[in-house]
């Protein structure tokens, strides 16, 4: 049964889906004109702009619960199972995916702002129901939902509970099914408390943990200020197969970095429409911009002061692909968080291994908030106007039986999960989005126009939502 999962996840993620998330990237980021340099300095302003109100959260709980989604364990065991799996250069493929999806993500959340729907009083919104008004094509949204609602629910939890239990026991020695277990019973006290609840522990949660992930990160960087010019070499040099050491996995840094990266930022992925449809602004465009920033926060900050870390202290595997190590700095360590345990306790030998199973929990721990957010807004897409509540308890249940699982199961099999259900919707979300850019890339000619003219940029919902929708 292994076997099969292997070989599934192995098709899902072929060259073809990661041609076609470079390929997306590249074409949003032209027919945008770098949406996500022009404007970066209004991503940072619309940020703090907005208020929640009765329907939806403020444009920053979208963006913390966005980041909450994208900030998981990709940044930690992620960032560690590129460089294990693709050598330095993979961190420079996680940079490309991140600055490419930047201009995708913009595409994505605005859309899900211009189709999005009142729905059990709440703004509801992601890509089935783009894809159901946009595209006109129904059953291609019901599939989309159904997946989604799968993997957040069911392949994905487990990712980041098996990392919070494993980085837990390496630094307490606490029993991964006691770990699981308590992030079950807080997981339990949020989700059903409904999206209000959880925007706002977003809201705290999410600056608070990466701020300080970070922090510690700067003061490792700046202990090291003098190897950051030969840490860019090795990993430049590395990603186009300039480093003789490491030119046996040129190609599986290409494809690990691209992979990690998506995993990590979601750009593309199809999750942050969700997040972005549930607030209140003015202008679609406003979402999107915010909603490309935060794959920078994600991926440029987090993900890049994690990779620094493991690289400075040289406590990192290098695979080789024909088997055996390229190299091998920490004999009998597998893949994941212990590369980043390691590097951390280099410096800070008492609280190394400690502090990042407690940014591991917070950040695994807000992730799987945000995906129970998304399973129930795809959930409540398929239910229409006929909303069940035994429906929504189930999907609860299940959540919590696949993170209390996810906690006690190979560290491998929970990232194959997580592969198969992140490579899914990447393929169905990417694929709907260059058929129906025309909106987003409107929204952002609307945008830039009222801007220039010197007004805030407001914008007629309902009537452009009947101007785009077909059938």
């Amino acid at each position: 049964m292994e076997q099969i999962i292997y070989t599934i996840n192995d098709l899902i993620w072929s060259n073809a889906l990661i041609i076609l998330c470079l390929g997306a990237g590249i074409y949003f980021s032209v027919v945008t004109k770098l949406v996500q340099l022009r404007y970066f300095k209004e991503m940072i302003s619309l940020l703090f702009s907005g208020k929640s109100s009765e329907k939806g959260v403020s444009s920053f709980q979208a963006f913390a619960l966005a980041l909450s989604g994208r900030i998981g364990t990709g940044n930690i065991a992620g960032v560690a199972t590129a460089i294990g799996m693709g050598g330095p250069g993979s961190i420079f493929w996680m940079w490309v995916i991140a600055f490419l999806g930047s201009a995708s993500a913009y595409i994505e959340a605005t859309l899900g702002q211009i189709f999005k729907e009142v729905k059990d009083g709440q703004y509801r919104g992601g890509p089935a129901y783009y894809i159901e008004k946009g595209l006109g094509v129904k059953w291609y949204a019901m599939l989309f939902a159904f997946v989604t609602m799968g993997s957040m629910a069911f392949l994905l939890p487990g990712v980041q509970s098996n990392s919070i239990a494993l980085s837990v026991n390496n630094a307490f020695d606490i029993p991964v099914e006691y770990t699981g277990g308590f992030v079950c019973l807080l997981l339990a006290l949020i989700i059903f408390g409904g999206i209000k609840r959880i925007g706002k522990v977003a809201e705290i949660v999410v600056p608070f943990m990466a701020i300080g992930y970070v922090l510690l990160a700067t003061i490792i960087l700046a202990m090291n200020i003098g190897e950051i010019p030969s840490m860019f070499k090795l990993i430049i040099g590395s990603a186009f197969n300039m480093e003789a050491a490491f030119s046996g996995v040129f190609g599986s840094a290409i494809a690990w970095g691209v992979k990690r990266g998506i995993y990590s930022n979601e750009a593309g992925q199809g999750t942050a429409p969700h997040a972005a449809a549930a607030a209140e602004v003015s202008h679609p465009a406003k979402q999107g911009l915010v909603q490309a920033f935060s794959v920078y926060i994600d991926t440029l900050f987090v993900c890049t002061a994690t990779a620094f870390m493991i690289l400075f202290t040289g406590q990192y595997n290098v695979v080789d692909p024909n088997g055996g190590f390229i190299v091998e700095n920490l004999p009998g360590v597998s893949i994941g968080p212990e590369y980043t345990q390691s590097a951390i306790a280099t410096h800070f030998p008492t609280i190394g291994a400690g502090f990042v199973a407690v940014a591991l929990m917070f950040f695994s721990f807000t992730t799987i908030m945000a995906y129970y957010y998304i399973a129930e807004t795809n959930l409540s897409y398929l239910q229409k106007d006929n909303h069940k509540h035994w429906q929504v308890n189930l999907l609860r249940a299940v959540i919590l039986i696949a993170t209390f699982y996810g906690s006690i199961r190979t560290a491998e099999l929970a990232w194959t999960f997580g592969d198969i259900g992140v490579g899914l919707m990447a393929w169905l979300n990417m694929i709907a989005i260059l058929l129906l850019r025309k909106p987003a890339l409107d929204a952002l000619k609307d945008f830039a126009k009222q801007r220039k003219a010197g007004k805030d940029p407001d914008y007629d919902f309902e009537a452009m939502k009947k101007h785009y929708t077909k059938g």
